[in-house]
């Protein structure tokens, strides 16, 4: 792991984000922002990755996300970017960082429309994909269907498991549609051995409520 990196700037950045998310959804707000960069210190360790630039991508990642923005994915660029530039990083760097925001989303999976790939992105991604898994991902799930008063369950709408990318953002159906649809998927599109290996007990997790659910929901237990 590298250990390049500068303490101001990161310290800049956590204010930063921590002001710009004061009034986010509870699932994408800034104590996403902070466990996902907890995620990706963790899985920095076992891995050989310049840190500042996984530290900035995890913090910025969300900085705009945009299905608060009418889906459009250039907002959150935009101002990481500029946000950057007014601290003076190096270029290179912020490329990078920039890059690592553009393609780090789940829904650019779908059709395969990823054209950047580095060792930080790996780690970035893996970390994001842990906070939509386990206790924590089932928590978001549900306060983003609440969010967008959305039904929690309804057993005539299958999930659909061949969309698009336009099709998944553009998806309105019922959280529990949600976990087949991505986050019963994540196990298995990890990046990193940590990122693995924290996967599978957060994976276990739901499909041990699944289990519950379903059997709460057809009044056997």
């Amino acid at each position: 792991m590298s250990m390049k990196t500068d303490t101001a700037i990161v310290l800049k950045t956590q204010e930063f984000v921590k002001l710009k998310l004061a009034n986010a959804e509870g699932g994408h707000d800034w104590f996403h922002t902070l466990r996902v960069y907890n995620n990706a210190l963790r899985i920095s360790k076992t891995e050989q990755v310049n840190l500042f630039v996984v530290e900035l991508a995890a913090l910025l990642h969300d900085i705009a996300d945009s299905k608060f923005y009418n889906g459009d994915d250039t907002v959150g660029p935009k101002i990481a970017r500029e946000f950057l530039f007014s601290l003076n990083v190096d270029s290179l760097i912020i490329e990078h960082v920039i890059r690592i925001i553009e393609n780090i989303s789940f829904n650019k999976s779908i059709d395969n429309s990823t054209l950047f790939v580095s060792e930080e992105l790996k780690v970035v991604q893996d970390a994001d994909r842990l906070d939509a898994m386990g206790a924590i991902g089932i928590a978001r799930a549900f306060n983003y269907g609440g969010y967008k008063n959305r039904a929690i369950h309804n057993p005539d709408i299958r999930p659909n498991l061949d969309m698009s990318r336009a099709e998944y953002k553009a998806s309105t159906a019922p959280t529990i549609n949600h976990f087949y649809e991505k986050l019963l998927l994540l196990k298995n599109q990890m990046n990193t051995r940590t990122g693995k290996l924290l996967a599978e007990g957060r994976h276990a997790f739901m499909e041990s409520y699944l289990k519950q659910f379903y059997s709460e929901w057809q009044g056997k237990s």
